[in-house]
Protein backbone atom coordinates (compact mmCIF):
# COMPACT_ATOMS: atom_id res chain seq x y z
CA UNK A 1 0.00 0.00 0.00
CA UNK A 2 1.25 3.52 -0.78
CA UNK A 3 -0.10 4.82 2.53
CA UNK A 4 0.05 3.41 6.07
CA UNK A 5 -2.77 1.07 7.05
CA UNK A 6 -5.65 3.06 8.54
CA UNK A 7 -8.07 1.40 10.94
CA UNK A 8 -10.75 2.69 13.28
CA UNK A 9 -11.15 1.41 16.83
CA UNK A 10 -14.07 1.93 19.19
CA UNK A 11 -15.90 0.65 22.26
CA UNK A 12 -19.66 0.00 21.98
CA UNK A 13 -22.46 1.99 23.54
CA UNK A 14 -23.02 1.40 27.27
CA UNK A 15 -19.47 0.06 27.59
CA UNK A 16 -16.86 2.20 29.31
CA UNK A 17 -14.00 -0.31 29.30
CA UNK A 18 -11.25 1.47 27.40
CA UNK A 19 -8.09 0.16 29.06
CA UNK A 20 -7.67 -2.79 26.69
CA UNK A 21 -8.34 -0.84 23.51
CA UNK A 22 -5.91 1.91 24.54
CA UNK A 23 -3.16 -0.67 25.03
CA UNK A 24 -3.92 -2.28 21.67
CA UNK A 25 -4.03 1.13 19.95
CA UNK A 26 -0.50 1.92 21.15
CA UNK A 27 0.79 -1.43 19.90
CA UNK A 28 -0.74 -0.85 16.46
CA UNK A 29 0.82 2.62 16.30
CA UNK A 30 4.25 1.28 17.21
CA UNK A 31 4.01 -1.00 14.19
CA UNK A 32 3.25 1.73 11.68
CA UNK A 33 -0.56 1.63 11.69
CA UNK A 34 -2.63 4.81 11.77
CA UNK A 35 -5.43 4.39 14.30
CA UNK A 36 -8.52 6.58 14.23
CA UNK A 37 -9.82 6.19 17.79
CA UNK A 38 -13.51 6.89 18.22
CA UNK A 39 -13.58 6.34 21.97
CA UNK A 40 -16.03 4.47 24.16
CA UNK A 41 -19.84 4.47 24.47
CA UNK A 42 -20.25 4.69 20.69
CA UNK A 43 -23.34 3.58 18.78
CA UNK A 44 -23.41 1.49 15.62
CA UNK A 45 -24.30 4.58 13.59
CA UNK A 46 -21.39 6.56 15.07
CA UNK A 47 -18.94 3.79 14.21
CA UNK A 48 -20.17 3.24 10.65
CA UNK A 49 -20.35 6.97 9.90
CA UNK A 50 -16.78 7.46 11.13
CA UNK A 51 -15.47 4.40 9.26
CA UNK A 52 -16.92 5.63 5.96
CA UNK A 53 -15.76 9.23 6.38
CA UNK A 54 -12.27 8.14 7.41
CA UNK A 55 -12.22 5.51 4.64
CA UNK A 56 -10.43 3.01 6.90
CA UNK A 57 -9.48 -0.53 5.96
CA UNK A 58 -11.13 -2.07 9.00
CA UNK A 59 -12.98 -1.42 12.25
CA UNK A 60 -11.71 -2.94 15.50
CA UNK A 61 -14.29 -3.19 18.31
CA UNK A 62 -13.49 -3.94 21.95
CA UNK A 63 -16.58 -5.24 23.77
CA UNK A 64 -16.73 -6.26 27.43
CA UNK A 65 -20.36 -5.65 28.40
CA UNK A 66 -22.15 -8.37 26.44
CA UNK A 67 -24.51 -7.97 23.52
CA UNK A 68 -21.56 -8.43 21.20
CA UNK A 69 -23.26 -10.76 18.70
CA UNK A 70 -25.99 -8.22 18.01
CA UNK A 71 -23.68 -5.19 18.08
CA UNK A 72 -21.01 -6.58 15.74
CA UNK A 73 -23.73 -7.86 13.39
CA UNK A 74 -25.35 -4.43 13.27
CA UNK A 75 -22.01 -2.84 12.36
CA UNK A 76 -21.31 -5.27 9.51
CA UNK A 77 -24.91 -5.03 8.31
CA UNK A 78 -24.94 -1.23 8.22
CA UNK A 79 -21.57 -1.10 6.43
CA UNK A 80 -22.98 -3.38 3.74
CA UNK A 81 -26.21 -1.39 3.52
CA UNK A 82 -24.24 1.82 2.95
CA UNK A 83 -22.05 0.30 0.27
CA UNK A 84 -18.92 -0.02 2.41
CA UNK A 85 -18.57 -3.80 2.49
CA UNK A 86 -14.85 -3.37 1.74
CA UNK A 87 -14.42 -2.02 5.29
CA UNK A 88 -13.93 -5.12 7.42
CA UNK A 89 -14.72 -5.72 11.10
CA UNK A 90 -12.68 -7.50 13.77
CA UNK A 91 -12.52 -7.31 17.55
CA UNK A 92 -12.42 -9.01 20.89
CA UNK A 93 -13.72 -8.98 24.43
CA UNK A 94 -11.46 -10.91 26.75
CA UNK A 95 -13.47 -13.71 28.32
CA UNK A 96 -16.89 -12.27 27.47
CA UNK A 97 -16.96 -13.65 23.91
CA UNK A 98 -17.11 -17.45 23.68
CA UNK A 99 -16.00 -19.65 20.79
CA UNK A 100 -19.66 -20.25 19.93
CA UNK A 101 -20.31 -16.50 19.93
CA UNK A 102 -17.35 -15.92 17.63
CA UNK A 103 -18.60 -18.54 15.18
CA UNK A 104 -22.00 -16.84 15.06
CA UNK A 105 -20.37 -13.43 14.57
CA UNK A 106 -18.21 -14.71 11.70
CA UNK A 107 -21.35 -15.98 9.99
CA UNK A 108 -22.62 -12.41 10.22
CA UNK A 109 -19.58 -11.07 8.39
CA UNK A 110 -17.06 -10.39 11.18
CA UNK A 111 -13.50 -11.13 10.02
CA UNK A 112 -11.94 -12.30 13.26
CA UNK A 113 -12.34 -12.35 17.04
CA UNK A 114 -9.32 -12.28 19.35
CA UNK A 115 -9.74 -14.19 22.60
CA UNK A 116 -8.19 -13.76 26.03
CA UNK A 117 -4.52 -14.71 25.93
CA UNK A 118 -3.94 -13.54 22.36
CA UNK A 119 -0.67 -11.64 22.27
CA UNK A 120 -0.41 -8.07 21.02
CA UNK A 121 2.05 -9.31 18.40
CA UNK A 122 -0.53 -11.74 17.02
CA UNK A 123 -3.12 -8.96 16.74
CA UNK A 124 -0.67 -6.61 15.03
CA UNK A 125 0.52 -9.28 12.60
CA UNK A 126 -3.07 -10.11 11.71
CA UNK A 127 -3.97 -6.48 10.96
CA UNK A 128 -0.83 -5.88 8.91
CA UNK A 129 -1.25 -9.11 6.94
CA UNK A 130 -5.01 -8.96 6.46
CA UNK A 131 -5.43 -5.24 5.79
CA UNK A 132 -2.03 -4.30 4.39
CA UNK A 133 -2.75 -5.68 0.94
CA UNK A 134 -3.85 -3.36 -1.87
CA UNK A 135 -7.61 -3.10 -2.06
CA UNK A 136 -9.34 -4.92 -4.87
CA UNK A 137 -11.77 -3.04 -7.10
CA UNK A 138 -13.74 -0.88 -4.71
CA UNK A 139 -17.55 -0.76 -4.57
CA UNK A 140 -19.06 2.19 -6.38
CA UNK A 141 -19.77 4.98 -3.84
CA UNK A 142 -23.44 5.12 -2.91
CA UNK A 143 -23.38 8.62 -1.47
CA UNK A 144 -21.56 11.93 -2.02
CA UNK A 145 -20.02 11.49 1.44
CA UNK A 146 -18.52 8.14 0.47
CA UNK A 147 -17.26 9.49 -2.85
CA UNK A 148 -15.64 12.41 -1.03
CA UNK A 149 -13.95 10.03 1.43
CA UNK A 150 -12.52 7.99 -1.45
CA UNK A 151 -11.18 11.11 -3.16
CA UNK A 152 -9.47 12.26 0.04
CA UNK A 153 -7.78 8.85 0.26
CA UNK A 154 -6.61 9.16 -3.35
CA UNK A 155 -5.00 12.50 -2.55
CA UNK A 156 -3.22 11.13 0.53
CA UNK A 157 -2.08 8.04 -1.38
CA UNK A 158 -0.64 10.20 -4.14
CA UNK A 159 1.44 12.20 -1.67
CA UNK A 160 2.55 9.02 0.12
CA UNK A 161 3.83 7.64 -3.18
CA UNK A 162 5.81 10.84 -3.77
CA UNK A 163 7.32 10.63 -0.29
CA UNK A 164 8.50 7.05 -0.79
CA UNK A 165 9.95 7.50 -4.25
CA UNK A 166 11.70 10.80 -3.44
CA UNK A 167 11.22 12.20 -6.96
CA UNK A 168 12.62 15.32 -8.52
CA UNK A 169 10.90 18.66 -8.01
CA UNK A 170 9.28 18.43 -11.47
CA UNK A 171 7.88 14.98 -10.62
CA UNK A 172 6.45 16.33 -7.38
CA UNK A 173 4.71 19.11 -9.29
CA UNK A 174 3.30 16.55 -11.71
CA UNK A 175 1.99 14.46 -8.82
CA UNK A 176 0.51 17.55 -7.19
CA UNK A 177 -1.29 18.43 -10.43
CA UNK A 178 -2.66 14.91 -10.55
CA UNK A 179 -4.14 15.24 -7.08
CA UNK A 180 -5.78 18.49 -8.11
CA UNK A 181 -7.41 16.65 -11.00
CA UNK A 182 -8.68 14.07 -8.50
CA UNK A 183 -10.19 16.91 -6.50
CA UNK A 184 -11.96 18.37 -9.52
CA UNK A 185 -14.07 15.25 -9.90
CA UNK A 186 -15.87 15.90 -6.63
CA UNK A 187 -16.00 19.63 -7.33
CA UNK A 188 -17.94 19.08 -10.55
CA UNK A 189 -20.51 17.06 -8.61
CA UNK A 190 -20.92 19.72 -5.93
CA UNK A 191 -24.42 21.08 -5.45
CA UNK A 192 -22.98 24.52 -4.64
CA UNK A 193 -20.89 26.70 -6.91
CA UNK A 194 -19.50 28.89 -4.13
CA UNK A 195 -16.66 27.92 -1.83
CA UNK A 196 -17.23 27.17 1.84
CA UNK A 197 -15.96 29.54 4.50
CA UNK A 198 -12.75 27.99 5.84
CA UNK A 199 -11.60 28.51 9.43
CA UNK A 200 -8.12 27.53 10.62
CA UNK A 201 -7.63 26.60 14.29
CA UNK A 202 -4.17 26.26 15.76
CA UNK A 203 -2.50 26.46 19.16
CA UNK A 204 -0.47 24.42 21.64
CA UNK A 205 -1.47 20.93 22.69
CA UNK A 206 -3.84 20.85 25.63
CA UNK A 207 -5.36 24.28 24.94
CA UNK A 208 -8.74 22.72 24.19
CA UNK A 209 -8.96 23.24 20.42
CA UNK A 210 -11.02 20.10 19.75
CA UNK A 211 -13.52 20.78 22.53
CA UNK A 212 -13.89 24.38 21.36
CA UNK A 213 -14.49 23.28 17.76
CA UNK A 214 -17.08 20.75 18.94
CA UNK A 215 -18.98 23.49 20.78
CA UNK A 216 -18.89 25.73 17.69
CA UNK A 217 -20.27 22.85 15.62
CA UNK A 218 -23.18 22.51 18.06
CA UNK A 219 -24.05 26.18 17.63
CA UNK A 220 -23.85 25.93 13.87
CA UNK A 221 -26.12 22.88 13.76
CA UNK A 222 -28.66 24.62 15.99
CA UNK A 223 -28.56 27.81 13.93
CA UNK A 224 -28.90 26.19 10.51
CA UNK A 225 -31.16 23.12 10.37
CA UNK A 226 -29.98 22.20 6.87
CA UNK A 227 -26.39 23.36 6.97
CA UNK A 228 -23.35 21.09 6.63
CA UNK A 229 -19.89 21.43 8.08
CA UNK A 230 -16.57 19.64 7.49
CA UNK A 231 -13.66 19.20 9.90
CA UNK A 232 -10.12 18.36 8.83
CA UNK A 233 -8.17 17.37 11.94
CA UNK A 234 -4.45 16.61 12.32
CA UNK A 235 -2.29 14.57 14.68
CA UNK A 236 1.50 14.06 14.58
CA UNK A 237 3.43 11.19 13.00
CA UNK A 238 6.78 10.61 11.32
CA UNK A 239 7.36 9.04 7.91
CA UNK A 240 6.77 5.30 7.95
CA UNK A 241 5.34 5.27 11.47
CA UNK A 242 1.84 5.01 12.85
CA UNK A 243 -0.29 7.69 14.49
CA UNK A 244 -3.06 8.01 17.03
CA UNK A 245 -5.75 10.09 15.35
CA UNK A 246 -7.76 10.75 18.47
CA UNK A 247 -9.74 13.95 17.95
CA UNK A 248 -12.96 12.05 17.23
CA UNK A 249 -12.82 10.52 20.71
CA UNK A 250 -13.49 13.92 22.30
CA UNK A 251 -16.15 14.96 19.81
CA UNK A 252 -19.72 14.76 21.08
CA UNK A 253 -21.80 17.25 19.11
CA UNK A 254 -19.96 16.46 15.88
CA UNK A 255 -21.36 12.91 15.81
CA UNK A 256 -24.01 14.09 13.38
CA UNK A 257 -24.87 13.18 9.81
CA UNK A 258 -24.49 16.83 8.78
CA UNK A 259 -20.86 16.85 9.94
CA UNK A 260 -18.11 15.31 7.83
CA UNK A 261 -14.86 14.76 9.71
CA UNK A 262 -11.56 13.49 8.39
CA UNK A 263 -8.47 12.76 10.50
CA UNK A 264 -4.98 13.12 9.01
CA UNK A 265 -1.48 12.29 10.23
CA UNK A 266 1.32 14.76 9.49
CA UNK A 267 3.52 11.95 8.11
CA UNK A 268 6.78 13.71 8.82
CA UNK A 269 5.88 17.26 7.83
CA UNK A 270 6.60 20.01 10.35
CA UNK A 271 4.22 22.87 11.07
CA UNK A 272 1.15 20.98 12.21
CA UNK A 273 -0.26 19.87 8.83
CA UNK A 274 0.13 16.97 6.39
CA UNK A 275 1.82 17.16 2.98
CA UNK A 276 -1.62 16.43 1.47
CA UNK A 277 -3.53 18.99 3.54
CA UNK A 278 -3.74 21.78 1.00
CA UNK A 279 -5.26 19.61 -1.73
CA UNK A 280 -7.62 17.89 0.73
CA UNK A 281 -8.71 21.24 2.08
CA UNK A 282 -9.30 22.62 -1.41
CA UNK A 283 -11.49 19.61 -2.19
CA UNK A 284 -13.54 20.02 0.99
CA UNK A 285 -13.97 23.74 0.39
CA UNK A 286 -15.61 23.02 -2.99
CA UNK A 287 -17.76 20.07 -1.89
CA UNK A 288 -20.94 21.80 -0.78
CA UNK A 289 -20.24 22.55 2.88
CA UNK A 290 -21.17 25.82 4.54
CA UNK A 291 -18.07 25.81 6.74
CA UNK A 292 -14.82 23.88 6.75
CA UNK A 293 -12.76 23.84 9.94
CA UNK A 294 -9.13 22.78 9.84
CA UNK A 295 -7.37 21.97 13.11
CA UNK A 296 -3.59 21.66 13.31
CA UNK A 297 -1.41 19.55 15.55
CA UNK A 298 -0.57 21.29 18.83
CA UNK A 299 1.95 23.90 17.69
CA UNK A 300 4.87 25.75 19.23
CA UNK A 301 6.40 29.18 18.84
CA UNK A 302 7.59 28.75 15.26
CA UNK A 303 4.51 27.28 13.62
CA UNK A 304 2.77 29.30 10.92
CA UNK A 305 0.59 26.55 9.45
CA UNK A 306 -1.72 28.61 7.26
CA UNK A 307 0.66 31.17 5.76
CA UNK A 308 1.22 29.22 2.54
CA UNK A 309 -2.40 28.12 2.30
CA UNK A 310 -4.60 30.47 0.33
CA UNK A 311 -7.78 28.59 1.19
CA UNK A 312 -8.11 29.60 4.86
CA UNK A 313 -10.32 32.68 5.34
CA UNK A 314 -9.76 33.27 9.05
CA UNK A 315 -7.23 31.99 11.59
CA UNK A 316 -8.00 31.30 15.25
CA UNK A 317 -5.20 30.83 17.77
CA UNK A 318 -6.35 28.97 20.90
CA UNK A 319 -4.19 29.46 23.99
CA UNK A 320 -4.06 28.19 27.55
CA UNK A 321 -3.60 30.82 30.32
CA UNK A 322 -0.56 28.91 31.60
CA UNK A 323 1.80 29.80 28.75
CA UNK A 324 4.59 31.04 31.02
CA UNK A 325 6.11 34.50 31.34
CA UNK A 326 5.49 37.65 29.28
CA UNK A 327 8.71 36.90 27.46
CA UNK A 328 7.12 33.77 26.03
CA UNK A 329 4.40 35.92 24.42
CA UNK A 330 7.02 37.83 22.46
CA UNK A 331 8.20 34.55 20.92
CA UNK A 332 4.82 33.24 19.71
CA UNK A 333 4.73 34.12 16.01
CA UNK A 334 1.08 33.16 15.62
CA UNK A 335 0.12 36.08 17.86
CA UNK A 336 1.25 38.33 15.01
CA UNK A 337 -0.71 36.42 12.40
CA UNK A 338 -3.97 35.20 13.97
CA UNK A 339 -7.21 37.03 13.22
CA UNK A 340 -8.76 35.86 16.49
CA UNK A 341 -6.97 34.87 19.69
CA UNK A 342 -8.89 32.76 22.19
CA UNK A 343 -7.86 32.35 25.82
CA UNK A 344 -9.60 29.06 26.57
CA UNK A 345 -9.93 27.63 30.08
CA UNK A 346 -10.47 31.19 31.24
CA UNK A 347 -11.89 29.88 34.52
CA UNK A 348 -8.35 29.09 35.65
CA UNK A 349 -6.70 31.28 38.26
CA UNK A 350 -4.22 33.00 35.94
CA UNK A 351 -6.73 33.74 33.16
CA UNK A 352 -7.31 37.43 33.97
CA UNK A 353 -3.58 38.16 33.97
CA UNK A 354 -3.17 36.20 30.75
CA UNK A 355 -5.91 38.22 29.06
CA UNK A 356 -4.25 41.50 29.99
CA UNK A 357 -0.79 40.40 28.85
CA UNK A 358 -2.07 39.02 25.54
CA UNK A 359 -4.16 42.12 24.95
CA UNK A 360 -1.08 44.32 25.37
CA UNK A 361 0.87 42.03 23.04
CA UNK A 362 -1.83 42.29 20.34
CA UNK A 363 -1.97 46.10 20.64
CA UNK A 364 1.68 46.20 19.60
CA UNK A 365 0.76 44.53 16.30
CA UNK A 366 -1.43 47.42 15.16
CA UNK A 367 -3.92 45.05 13.52
CA UNK A 368 -7.64 44.54 13.99
CA UNK A 369 -7.27 41.34 16.00
CA UNK A 370 -9.95 40.10 18.39
CA UNK A 371 -9.32 38.59 21.83
CA UNK A 372 -12.00 36.34 23.37
CA UNK A 373 -12.11 34.41 26.66
CA UNK A 374 -13.85 31.02 26.62
CA UNK A 375 -14.50 27.99 28.79
CA UNK A 376 -15.26 25.43 26.08
CA UNK A 377 -16.15 22.68 28.56
CA UNK A 378 -18.88 24.87 30.13
CA UNK A 379 -22.45 24.44 28.91
CA UNK A 380 -23.69 27.49 27.00
CA UNK A 381 -20.50 29.44 27.61
CA UNK A 382 -20.93 33.11 26.74
CA UNK A 383 -17.40 33.35 25.36
CA UNK A 384 -18.02 30.50 22.92
CA UNK A 385 -21.26 32.22 21.90
CA UNK A 386 -19.28 35.39 21.21
CA UNK A 387 -16.69 33.49 19.19
CA UNK A 388 -19.38 31.76 17.13
CA UNK A 389 -21.07 35.08 16.38
CA UNK A 390 -17.77 36.59 15.32
CA UNK A 391 -16.98 33.65 13.02
CA UNK A 392 -20.44 33.36 11.49
CA UNK A 393 -21.20 37.05 11.03
CA UNK A 394 -17.79 38.70 11.10
CA UNK A 395 -18.70 40.93 14.04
Amino acid sequence: MPSPIRILTAVPICDGHDSAINTINLEFIRHGIEVVYLGYHRSVTDIVRAAIQEDVRAVGISSYNGGHIEFFSEVTGLLQKRGASDIKVFGGGGGTITQQDAAAMKRKGVDNIFFAGTSLAEMTDYVRTQYGKPRNKRPRPRSPEQELAHKLSEIEDAYASVSRKRPTASAQRSRSNKTVRHSSVAIRHSSRAERARVMGFTGPGGAGKTTLIDELVLRFLNQNSRGRIAILSHDPSVVGEGALLGDRATMINSQNDRVFMRSMATRGQAGGLSPATQDCLALLARSGFDYVIIETVGTGQEAMPFQKNGVVDQTVLVMNPDYGSRLQLQKIVMLDLADIVVVNKSDLQRARTAHTEIEQRLEQNGRDQRLIDTVAKRHRDAGVDQLFKLISTGR
